[in-house]
């Protein structure tokens, strides 16, 4: 690939502004020395502005998502990308969501540039679960485990039941839920049916990988290999219990 269509790919510019970038010098190697066009060296040693590139293909980040903004680009006001450098959005293949999150739920969403990688996390084969931290209008009731884990339990305005669920008291009017699955809005959902409200909702791990508590809302990093392996240890663990 050369040097150009890299950048290109990365989302610096288009190809023709990414020429004018080359032309300008402010594409070198890691000791200075200015790139042309025909120079190619290794991906870590070329710089843009005396920054590393960034990652090539294949790209996950985790995003700690705030309140307020929603995972769609085509929404009206804040969205998740925003909280990214620009040039993320022009990258060639683009980063997409694993899943969403609503705009008023918080905490861990996948970004990916892998499509294979993607359908393996929402795939119900793979058992990655979701948990979520909500907190309540009101007190737990006692009821609520039992309903969730039925399998029995109908939303309104569906036909279909919900596969079992889990719920763990952590308070009197908090709980951690655990989904197999992501229908529309489902853990309000389904609180909405044991009869209470839910006032604020943080998906807190995605199979195996939990979300940092040094990573603070707004921010996001880019997934390590040892990150993508915990991901799906909650898969693995599945398979040696069946």
């Amino acid at each position: 690939m050369k040097l150009v269509k890299l950048l290109a790919n990365l989302g610096y510019g288009s190809r023709r502004e990414v020429q004018r970038l080359i032309g300008s010098g402010a594409v070198t190697d890691d000791s200075g020395g200015v790139l042309g066009e025909g120079d190619f060296p290794p991906h870590d040693q070329i710089r843009f502005r005396d920054e590393p590139l960034d990652p090539l293909f294949p790209l996950t980040l985790m995003l700690n998502k705030p309140d307020g903004c929603t995972c769609s680009a085509d929404d009206p006001g804040a969205v998740i990308y925003d909280l990214l450098p620009e040039r993320f959005a022009h990258r060639n293949p683009g980063l997409n969501p694993v899943g969403r999150l609503d705009k008023d739920t918080t905490g861990l969403l996948l970004l990916t540039d892998d499509g294979k990688l993607l359908h393996k996390i929402i795939h119900p084969k793979s058992h990655c679960l979701k948990v979520y931290h909500a907190v309540l209008d009101r007190p737990l009731a006692g009821h609520e485990a039992e309903l969730f884990a039925s399998g029995k339990l109908i939303l309104h305005n569906e036909t279909k039941p919900l596969l079992p669920a889990g719920c763990e008291k952590i308070a009197d009017r908090e709980a951690l839920v655990t989904l197999h699955e992501g229908r529309y809005h489902q853990v309000r959902r389904m609180f909405a049916a044991a009869g209470n409200h839910v006032t604020a909702l943080k998906r807190i791990s995605i199979g195996g990988l939990k979300l940092p508590g040094d990573l603070a809302e707004g921010e996001w990093r880019a997934l390590t290999a040892e990150d993508l392996a915990a991901l799906f240890a909650s898969t693995e663990a599945h398979k040696l219990v069946r």
